[in-house]
Protein backbone atom coordinates (compact mmCIF):
# COMPACT_ATOMS: atom_id res chain seq x y z
CA UNK A 1 0.00 0.00 0.00
CA UNK A 2 1.93 3.10 -0.72
CA UNK A 3 0.25 5.40 1.80
CA UNK A 4 -0.31 3.99 5.35
CA UNK A 5 -0.64 7.34 7.33
CA UNK A 6 -2.43 10.40 7.41
CA UNK A 7 -1.09 13.56 9.80
CA UNK A 8 -2.75 17.01 9.56
CA UNK A 9 -3.92 16.10 6.08
CA UNK A 10 -0.91 15.53 4.72
CA UNK A 11 0.00 12.05 2.92
CA UNK A 12 3.67 10.38 4.63
CA UNK A 13 4.20 7.61 3.06
CA UNK A 14 6.58 6.86 -0.09
CA UNK A 15 7.24 10.03 -0.76
CA UNK A 16 3.42 10.80 -2.12
CA UNK A 17 3.28 14.95 -3.32
CA UNK A 18 -0.16 16.52 -3.58
CA UNK A 19 1.17 16.65 -7.25
CA UNK A 20 1.53 12.68 -7.83
CA UNK A 21 -2.01 12.55 -5.94
CA UNK A 22 -4.12 15.00 -8.01
CA UNK A 23 -3.57 13.31 -11.46
CA UNK A 24 -4.74 9.73 -10.16
CA UNK A 25 -8.21 11.46 -8.09
CA UNK A 26 -9.32 13.09 -11.22
CA UNK A 27 -8.83 10.04 -12.86
CA UNK A 28 -11.35 8.44 -10.12
CA UNK A 29 -13.36 11.46 -10.49
CA UNK A 30 -12.60 12.94 -7.32
CA UNK A 31 -13.14 16.76 -6.71
CA UNK A 32 -9.50 18.52 -6.94
CA UNK A 33 -10.49 21.81 -5.92
CA UNK A 34 -9.98 21.26 -2.41
CA UNK A 35 -6.38 19.45 -2.18
CA UNK A 36 -7.26 18.95 1.48
CA UNK A 37 -10.53 16.48 0.98
CA UNK A 38 -8.68 14.88 -2.00
CA UNK A 39 -6.11 13.73 -0.16
CA UNK A 40 -7.81 12.74 2.73
CA UNK A 41 -10.85 10.91 0.92
CA UNK A 42 -8.10 8.87 -1.28
CA UNK A 43 -6.35 8.19 2.23
CA UNK A 44 -9.94 6.97 3.83
CA UNK A 45 -10.25 4.76 0.70
CA UNK A 46 -6.65 3.17 0.92
CA UNK A 47 -7.53 2.29 4.59
CA UNK A 48 -10.73 0.99 3.77
CA UNK A 49 -8.90 -0.92 0.99
CA UNK A 50 -6.32 -2.12 3.58
CA UNK A 51 -9.23 -2.93 6.10
CA UNK A 52 -10.73 -5.14 3.37
CA UNK A 53 -7.70 -7.35 2.53
CA UNK A 54 -6.97 -8.80 5.93
CA UNK A 55 -9.82 -10.59 5.85
CA UNK A 56 -9.46 -12.05 2.39
CA UNK A 57 -10.25 -15.97 1.80
CA UNK A 58 -7.96 -17.80 -0.90
CA UNK A 59 -10.50 -17.07 -4.01
CA UNK A 60 -10.48 -13.39 -2.74
CA UNK A 61 -6.56 -13.37 -2.67
CA UNK A 62 -6.35 -14.72 -6.00
CA UNK A 63 -8.49 -12.25 -7.89
CA UNK A 64 -6.81 -8.92 -6.11
CA UNK A 65 -2.81 -9.80 -6.17
CA UNK A 66 -1.78 -11.86 -9.34
CA UNK A 67 -0.72 -8.95 -12.18
CA UNK A 68 -1.84 -11.91 -14.65
CA UNK A 69 -4.80 -12.54 -12.94
CA UNK A 70 -6.70 -9.20 -13.74
CA UNK A 71 -4.63 -8.96 -17.49
CA UNK A 72 -6.16 -12.05 -18.15
CA UNK A 73 -9.80 -11.92 -16.58
CA UNK A 74 -9.93 -7.58 -16.21
CA UNK A 75 -10.57 -4.81 -19.08
CA UNK A 76 -8.07 -2.41 -19.72
CA UNK A 77 -8.35 0.80 -18.46
CA UNK A 78 -6.80 4.05 -20.56
CA UNK A 79 -6.89 6.21 -17.85
CA UNK A 80 -4.51 4.10 -15.73
CA UNK A 81 -3.23 2.84 -18.50
CA UNK A 82 -3.64 -0.99 -16.44
CA UNK A 83 -6.33 -3.69 -16.27
CA UNK A 84 -8.61 -4.25 -13.71
CA UNK A 85 -11.45 -6.58 -13.12
CA UNK A 86 -14.64 -3.92 -13.30
CA UNK A 87 -16.55 -3.55 -9.60
CA UNK A 88 -19.96 -5.34 -10.88
CA UNK A 89 -17.86 -8.19 -11.72
CA UNK A 90 -15.42 -7.98 -8.33
CA UNK A 91 -19.04 -8.05 -6.70
CA UNK A 92 -20.47 -11.04 -9.23
CA UNK A 93 -16.68 -13.17 -8.10
CA UNK A 94 -17.36 -12.34 -4.52
CA UNK A 95 -21.07 -12.84 -3.98
CA UNK A 96 -21.00 -16.14 -6.35
CA UNK A 97 -19.91 -18.37 -3.98
CA UNK A 98 -21.78 -17.20 -1.26
CA UNK A 99 -25.02 -17.51 -3.73
CA UNK A 100 -24.03 -21.67 -3.82
CA UNK A 101 -23.49 -21.60 -0.72
CA UNK A 102 -26.85 -20.83 0.15
CA UNK A 103 -28.31 -23.02 -2.43
CA UNK A 104 -26.12 -25.93 -1.12
CA UNK A 105 -27.82 -25.39 2.66
CA UNK A 106 -31.28 -25.66 1.57
CA UNK A 107 -30.20 -28.63 -1.25
CA UNK A 108 -28.43 -30.72 1.67
CA UNK A 109 -31.68 -30.94 3.72
CA UNK A 110 -33.53 -32.97 1.53
CA UNK A 111 -30.41 -35.00 -0.43
CA UNK A 112 -28.39 -35.98 2.75
CA UNK A 113 -31.75 -37.25 4.15
CA UNK A 114 -32.82 -38.81 0.98
CA UNK A 115 -28.97 -40.50 0.12
CA UNK A 116 -27.40 -40.78 3.60
CA UNK A 117 -24.83 -38.49 4.96
CA UNK A 118 -21.43 -40.81 2.97
CA UNK A 119 -23.22 -40.47 -0.54
CA UNK A 120 -23.78 -37.06 -0.71
CA UNK A 121 -20.27 -36.03 0.68
CA UNK A 122 -18.68 -38.57 -2.21
CA UNK A 123 -20.93 -36.86 -4.61
CA UNK A 124 -19.54 -33.40 -3.99
CA UNK A 125 -16.18 -34.37 -3.97
CA UNK A 126 -16.65 -35.86 -7.59
CA UNK A 127 -18.54 -32.41 -7.99
CA UNK A 128 -15.62 -30.06 -6.29
CA UNK A 129 -13.36 -32.11 -8.47
CA UNK A 130 -14.86 -31.07 -11.55
CA UNK A 131 -15.86 -27.61 -10.91
CA UNK A 132 -12.36 -26.65 -10.30
CA UNK A 133 -11.21 -27.58 -13.50
CA UNK A 134 -13.89 -24.70 -14.45
CA UNK A 135 -11.58 -22.30 -12.17
CA UNK A 136 -8.23 -23.79 -13.90
CA UNK A 137 -9.02 -23.21 -17.10
CA UNK A 138 -11.39 -20.59 -17.03
CA UNK A 139 -10.95 -18.61 -20.23
CA UNK A 140 -13.03 -15.71 -19.35
CA UNK A 141 -14.27 -13.56 -16.51
CA UNK A 142 -18.21 -14.83 -16.77
CA UNK A 143 -16.87 -18.79 -16.80
CA UNK A 144 -15.39 -17.84 -13.59
CA UNK A 145 -18.56 -16.77 -12.00
CA UNK A 146 -19.91 -19.80 -13.14
CA UNK A 147 -17.66 -21.96 -11.52
CA UNK A 148 -18.22 -19.57 -8.02
CA UNK A 149 -21.40 -20.38 -8.15
CA UNK A 150 -21.43 -24.27 -8.79
CA UNK A 151 -18.14 -24.50 -6.42
CA UNK A 152 -20.50 -22.88 -3.64
CA UNK A 153 -23.09 -25.47 -3.99
CA UNK A 154 -20.79 -28.69 -2.27
CA UNK A 155 -19.32 -25.87 0.19
CA UNK A 156 -22.46 -25.52 1.40
CA UNK A 157 -23.61 -28.55 1.63
CA UNK A 158 -20.07 -29.32 3.76
CA UNK A 159 -20.94 -26.83 6.10
CA UNK A 160 -23.54 -28.59 7.87
CA UNK A 161 -23.00 -32.25 6.77
CA UNK A 162 -19.67 -32.22 8.42
CA UNK A 163 -21.27 -31.22 11.92
CA UNK A 164 -24.37 -33.31 12.12
CA UNK A 165 -22.45 -36.11 11.00
CA UNK A 166 -20.30 -36.15 13.82
CA UNK A 167 -22.87 -35.48 16.24
CA UNK A 168 -24.49 -38.70 14.96
CA UNK A 169 -21.50 -41.09 14.97
CA UNK A 170 -20.09 -39.99 18.13
CA UNK A 171 -20.53 -41.39 21.80
CA UNK A 172 -22.66 -38.58 23.66
CA UNK A 173 -19.06 -38.25 26.00
CA UNK A 174 -17.43 -37.12 22.64
CA UNK A 175 -19.91 -35.28 20.95
CA UNK A 176 -18.91 -31.94 22.43
CA UNK A 177 -15.17 -32.55 21.27
CA UNK A 178 -15.95 -34.09 17.35
CA UNK A 179 -18.34 -31.25 16.43
CA UNK A 180 -16.19 -28.68 17.89
CA UNK A 181 -13.19 -29.81 15.99
CA UNK A 182 -14.90 -28.49 12.95
CA UNK A 183 -14.56 -25.31 13.70
CA UNK A 184 -10.57 -26.11 14.24
CA UNK A 185 -10.87 -27.26 10.72
CA UNK A 186 -12.13 -24.16 9.49
CA UNK A 187 -9.18 -22.16 11.27
CA UNK A 188 -6.81 -24.95 9.62
CA UNK A 189 -8.32 -24.44 6.40
CA UNK A 190 -7.86 -20.41 6.01
CA UNK A 191 -4.38 -20.98 7.45
CA UNK A 192 -3.34 -22.96 4.53
CA UNK A 193 -5.38 -20.79 1.95
CA UNK A 194 -3.57 -17.42 3.44
CA UNK A 195 0.09 -19.68 3.41
CA UNK A 196 -0.59 -20.14 -0.05
CA UNK A 197 -1.31 -16.84 -0.92
CA UNK A 198 1.74 -15.81 0.06
CA UNK A 199 3.48 -18.23 -1.37
CA UNK A 200 2.39 -17.10 -5.14
CA UNK A 201 2.64 -13.14 -4.18
CA UNK A 202 6.21 -12.88 -5.81
CA UNK A 203 4.87 -14.49 -9.27
CA UNK A 204 3.59 -12.60 -11.74
CA UNK A 205 2.50 -15.25 -14.74
CA UNK A 206 -0.68 -16.94 -15.16
CA UNK A 207 0.02 -19.59 -11.99
CA UNK A 208 -0.05 -17.08 -9.37
CA UNK A 209 -3.44 -18.01 -9.99
CA UNK A 210 -3.70 -21.45 -11.75
CA UNK A 211 -1.55 -23.17 -8.99
CA UNK A 212 -3.81 -22.00 -5.92
CA UNK A 213 -6.74 -23.12 -7.59
CA UNK A 214 -4.86 -26.73 -8.80
CA UNK A 215 -3.84 -27.34 -5.55
CA UNK A 216 -7.66 -27.74 -4.63
CA UNK A 217 -7.30 -31.15 -6.21
CA UNK A 218 -5.28 -32.83 -3.55
CA UNK A 219 -8.22 -33.02 -1.36
CA UNK A 220 -10.96 -34.93 -2.48
CA UNK A 221 -9.44 -38.59 -3.52
CA UNK A 222 -8.19 -39.12 -0.21
CA UNK A 223 -11.18 -37.76 1.25
CA UNK A 224 -13.40 -39.31 -0.88
CA UNK A 225 -11.16 -43.14 -0.14
CA UNK A 226 -12.05 -42.50 3.44
CA UNK A 227 -15.21 -41.49 3.71
CA UNK A 228 -16.22 -44.74 1.38
CA UNK A 229 -14.56 -46.70 3.80
CA UNK A 230 -16.62 -44.79 6.80
CA UNK A 231 -19.56 -45.93 8.48
CA UNK A 232 -22.61 -44.44 7.27
CA UNK A 233 -24.64 -42.85 10.22
CA UNK A 234 -26.60 -45.38 12.70
CA UNK A 235 -29.43 -42.51 13.47
CA UNK A 236 -30.09 -41.84 9.31
CA UNK A 237 -30.47 -45.76 8.74
CA UNK A 238 -32.78 -46.30 11.74
CA UNK A 239 -34.63 -43.61 10.22
CA UNK A 240 -34.64 -45.19 6.70
CA UNK A 241 -36.17 -48.78 8.58
CA UNK A 242 -32.74 -50.08 8.05
CA UNK A 243 -32.00 -51.63 11.46
CA UNK A 244 -29.54 -54.21 10.88
CA UNK A 245 -27.15 -52.26 8.86
CA UNK A 246 -27.24 -49.49 11.48
CA UNK A 247 -26.55 -52.23 14.21
CA UNK A 248 -23.17 -53.40 11.93
CA UNK A 249 -22.62 -49.73 11.57
CA UNK A 250 -22.62 -49.34 15.10
CA UNK A 251 -20.24 -52.48 15.40
CA UNK A 252 -18.37 -50.46 13.60
CA UNK A 253 -18.02 -47.32 15.76
CA UNK A 254 -17.82 -49.21 19.04
CA UNK A 255 -14.16 -50.84 20.39
CA UNK A 256 -16.00 -53.69 21.78
CA UNK A 257 -12.20 -54.75 23.44
CA UNK A 258 -12.98 -51.85 25.76
CA UNK A 259 -16.78 -51.25 25.86
CA UNK A 260 -17.37 -54.77 27.36
CA UNK A 261 -20.56 -54.01 28.80
CA UNK A 262 -21.64 -52.67 25.28
CA UNK A 263 -24.89 -53.94 24.35
CA UNK A 264 -25.55 -52.78 20.24
CA UNK A 265 -29.04 -54.41 20.37
CA UNK A 266 -30.20 -52.46 23.32
CA UNK A 267 -28.84 -49.25 21.29
CA UNK A 268 -30.91 -50.11 18.41
CA UNK A 269 -33.85 -50.00 20.19
CA UNK A 270 -32.75 -46.84 21.84
CA UNK A 271 -32.23 -45.38 18.22
CA UNK A 272 -35.42 -47.00 17.32
CA UNK A 273 -37.73 -45.75 20.19
CA UNK A 274 -36.52 -42.08 19.47
CA UNK A 275 -37.33 -41.95 16.34
CA UNK A 276 -40.86 -43.21 16.76
CA UNK A 277 -41.32 -40.80 19.25
CA UNK A 278 -40.45 -37.56 17.27
CA UNK A 279 -42.42 -38.59 14.39
CA UNK A 280 -45.48 -39.05 17.18
CA UNK A 281 -44.87 -35.43 17.92
CA UNK A 282 -44.07 -34.55 14.25
CA UNK A 283 -45.78 -35.94 11.77
CA UNK A 284 -43.65 -34.90 8.58
CA UNK A 285 -39.75 -34.37 7.97
CA UNK A 286 -39.68 -31.03 5.82
CA UNK A 287 -38.68 -27.23 6.80
CA UNK A 288 -42.37 -26.03 7.25
CA UNK A 289 -42.31 -29.26 10.25
CA UNK A 290 -39.03 -26.98 11.68
CA UNK A 291 -41.86 -24.14 12.53
CA UNK A 292 -44.55 -26.28 14.02
CA UNK A 293 -44.79 -27.26 17.75
CA UNK A 294 -42.17 -27.60 20.28
CA UNK A 295 -39.58 -27.92 17.15
CA UNK A 296 -40.19 -23.79 16.70
CA UNK A 297 -38.77 -23.23 19.63
CA UNK A 298 -35.94 -25.45 18.71
CA UNK A 299 -35.19 -23.82 15.48
CA UNK A 300 -35.39 -20.46 17.09
CA UNK A 301 -32.77 -21.11 19.67
CA UNK A 302 -30.30 -23.19 16.76
CA UNK A 303 -30.98 -20.31 14.78
CA UNK A 304 -30.10 -17.36 17.09
CA UNK A 305 -27.09 -19.36 18.11
CA UNK A 306 -25.63 -19.52 14.99
CA UNK A 307 -26.27 -15.23 14.41
CA UNK A 308 -24.85 -14.91 17.36
CA UNK A 309 -21.63 -15.73 16.13
CA UNK A 310 -22.09 -13.00 13.84
CA UNK A 311 -23.52 -10.41 16.07
CA UNK A 312 -20.80 -10.87 18.74
CA UNK A 313 -18.18 -8.96 16.68
CA UNK A 314 -16.99 -11.74 14.15
CA UNK A 315 -17.08 -9.53 11.59
CA UNK A 316 -14.38 -7.40 13.19
CA UNK A 317 -11.98 -10.17 14.02
CA UNK A 318 -10.02 -10.07 10.65
CA UNK A 319 -9.33 -6.05 11.45
CA UNK A 320 -6.53 -6.69 13.66
CA UNK A 321 -3.73 -6.76 11.33
CA UNK A 322 -4.83 -3.34 9.95
CA UNK A 323 -4.79 -1.43 13.49
CA UNK A 324 -1.51 -2.97 13.92
CA UNK A 325 -0.02 -1.74 10.54
CA UNK A 326 -1.76 1.67 11.14
CA UNK A 327 0.88 1.39 14.34
CA UNK A 328 3.61 1.17 12.90
CA UNK A 329 4.09 -2.55 12.03
CA UNK A 330 5.42 -3.20 7.79
CA UNK A 331 3.40 -4.94 5.44
CA UNK A 332 5.21 -8.71 5.93
CA UNK A 333 4.64 -7.81 9.63
CA UNK A 334 1.22 -7.24 9.57
CA UNK A 335 0.62 -10.32 7.09
CA UNK A 336 2.43 -12.63 9.59
CA UNK A 337 -0.49 -11.20 12.40
CA UNK A 338 -3.20 -12.45 9.79
CA UNK A 339 -0.98 -15.90 10.14
CA UNK A 340 -1.21 -15.87 14.16
CA UNK A 341 -4.64 -14.92 14.15
CA UNK A 342 -5.72 -18.02 12.49
CA UNK A 343 -2.96 -19.86 14.41
CA UNK A 344 -4.89 -18.47 17.56
CA UNK A 345 -8.26 -19.84 16.57
CA UNK A 346 -7.02 -23.18 16.21
CA UNK A 347 -5.38 -23.53 19.27
CA UNK A 348 -8.53 -21.23 21.07
CA UNK A 349 -10.61 -25.10 20.31
CA UNK A 350 -8.11 -26.92 22.44
CA UNK A 351 -8.84 -24.39 25.54
CA UNK A 352 -12.65 -25.26 25.02
CA UNK A 353 -11.81 -28.49 25.10
CA UNK A 354 -10.01 -28.27 28.18
CA UNK A 355 -12.82 -26.13 29.75
CA UNK A 356 -15.57 -28.56 28.92
CA UNK A 357 -13.32 -31.61 30.21
CA UNK A 358 -13.52 -29.33 33.43
CA UNK A 359 -16.88 -29.76 33.18
CA UNK A 360 -18.44 -26.52 32.57
CA UNK A 361 -21.57 -26.08 30.34
CA UNK A 362 -21.79 -24.82 26.90
CA UNK A 363 -24.61 -22.77 27.70
CA UNK A 364 -22.03 -21.52 30.51
CA UNK A 365 -19.27 -21.13 27.95
CA UNK A 366 -21.62 -19.31 25.50
CA UNK A 367 -23.05 -16.54 27.91
CA UNK A 368 -19.92 -15.99 29.96
CA UNK A 369 -17.97 -16.10 26.45
CA UNK A 370 -20.82 -13.67 24.96
CA UNK A 371 -20.90 -11.06 28.12
CA UNK A 372 -16.42 -11.09 27.97
CA UNK A 373 -16.67 -9.73 24.01
CA UNK A 374 -19.55 -7.61 24.35
CA UNK A 375 -17.25 -5.81 26.95
CA UNK A 376 -13.83 -6.03 24.88
CA UNK A 377 -16.17 -4.19 21.87
CA UNK A 378 -17.04 -1.47 24.39
CA UNK A 379 -13.03 -0.71 25.22
CA UNK A 380 -12.53 -0.78 21.34
CA UNK A 381 -14.95 1.39 20.78
CA UNK A 382 -14.06 3.87 23.24
CA UNK A 383 -10.42 3.23 21.73
CA UNK A 384 -11.98 4.99 18.93
CA UNK A 385 -12.16 8.54 21.43
CA UNK A 386 -8.59 8.58 21.04
CA UNK A 387 -7.01 12.14 20.31
CA UNK A 388 -5.47 11.72 17.19
CA UNK A 389 -2.35 12.98 18.17
CA UNK A 390 -2.16 9.80 20.23
CA UNK A 391 -3.22 7.50 16.88
CA UNK A 392 -0.31 5.48 16.84
CA UNK A 393 -0.98 4.20 20.23
CA UNK A 394 -4.65 3.61 20.11
CA UNK A 395 -4.08 1.54 17.03
CA UNK A 396 -1.58 -0.38 18.64
CA UNK A 397 -4.00 -0.66 21.56
CA UNK A 398 -6.99 -1.78 19.26
CA UNK A 399 -4.96 -4.36 17.46
CA UNK A 400 -3.53 -6.06 20.41
CA UNK A 401 -7.02 -6.34 22.02
CA UNK A 402 -8.49 -7.54 18.64
CA UNK A 403 -6.17 -10.61 19.06
CA UNK A 404 -7.42 -11.07 22.71
CA UNK A 405 -10.72 -10.95 21.40
CA UNK A 406 -10.20 -13.74 19.06
CA UNK A 407 -8.74 -15.97 21.30
CA UNK A 408 -11.67 -15.53 23.85
CA UNK A 409 -14.13 -15.55 20.85
CA UNK A 410 -12.77 -19.51 20.21
CA UNK A 411 -12.40 -20.10 23.90
CA UNK A 412 -16.10 -19.35 23.83
CA UNK A 413 -19.28 -18.64 21.12
CA UNK A 414 -17.31 -19.37 18.09
CA UNK A 415 -16.27 -22.86 19.29
CA UNK A 416 -19.24 -23.84 21.72
CA UNK A 417 -21.64 -23.35 18.90
CA UNK A 418 -20.68 -26.38 16.88
CA UNK A 419 -21.63 -28.13 19.50
CA UNK A 420 -24.81 -26.87 20.46
CA UNK A 421 -26.46 -26.67 16.90
CA UNK A 422 -26.07 -30.29 16.80
CA UNK A 423 -27.62 -31.00 20.63
CA UNK A 424 -30.63 -28.30 20.52
CA UNK A 425 -32.06 -29.86 17.10
CA UNK A 426 -34.33 -33.23 17.15
CA UNK A 427 -32.77 -36.00 15.71
CA UNK A 428 -35.45 -36.38 12.86
CA UNK A 429 -35.48 -32.99 11.88
CA UNK A 430 -31.92 -32.42 12.94
CA UNK A 431 -30.25 -31.41 9.38
CA UNK A 432 -33.29 -28.70 8.02
CA UNK A 433 -32.80 -26.94 11.58
CA UNK A 434 -28.95 -26.67 11.25
CA UNK A 435 -29.23 -25.54 8.24
CA UNK A 436 -31.66 -22.73 8.83
CA UNK A 437 -29.76 -21.67 11.38
CA UNK A 438 -26.50 -21.65 9.41
CA UNK A 439 -28.19 -19.84 6.35
CA UNK A 440 -29.17 -16.96 8.89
Amino acid sequence: MAVDTWDNGRPESAGVQPADVAPVAEDYGHDVSDPSKTHRTIIENARAAAAKEQGMTLWQGIKLYPKAFTKKYGEYQPKSGTYEVTAPWQAGLSNGAMVGEIMGLFINGYVSERFGYRCTVMACLVMITAFTAIFFTAPNVETLLVAEILCGIPWGIFQTLAVTYASEVCPVALRGYLTTYVNFCWGLGQEIGIGVIRAMLSRDDEWAYRIPYALQWMWPLPLFVGIFFAPESPWWLVRRGRTEEAKKALLRLTSLDQETDFDADETIAMMVHTTALEEKITAGASYWDCFKGVDLRRTEIVCMTWAIQNLSGNSFSNYSTYFLKQAGLSDSDAYSFALGQYAINMVGVFGAWGLMTLGIGRRSLYLYGLCGLCTMLFILGFLGLVPHDHRRAGSLATGSIMLVWALFYQLTVGTVCYSLVTELSSRRLQIKTVVLGRNL
